[in-house]
């Protein structure tokens, strides 16, 4: 049997895949917001999804772009949560 590299390849980046990656992704972006804690919403505001596509699959990823979302993050874990499914523990 012979894998077909270029099958998967296309398959991964095909239209489809890149709906169901970005559907997740902005998923977890929102719990992300929801979740977050507000002082002036800055960091709440800036989690957002980002789409790229490499040479094998789409790639969705979850982004806190605020000047102070690593503090807020390494306090928080907010986004982390967000990716396990839940609003709480830590």
């Amino acid at each position: 049997m012979k894998f077909n590299a270029s099958y998967f390849d296309q398959l991964g980046r095909s239209s489809g895949v890149r709906a169901l990656v970005t559907q997740k992704a902005e998923s977890v972006a929102a719990r992300a917001r929801a979740a977050a804690p507000v002082d002036t919403g800055e960091y709440r505001d800036g989690i957002h999804v980002e789409v790229s596509t490499s040479a094998h699959r789409v790639v969705a990823t979850v982004v806190a772009s605020s000047e102070h979302s690593m503090i807020v993050e390494s306090q928080t874990g907010n986004l982390r949560r967000a990716l396990n499914g839940g609003a709480s523990g830590g």
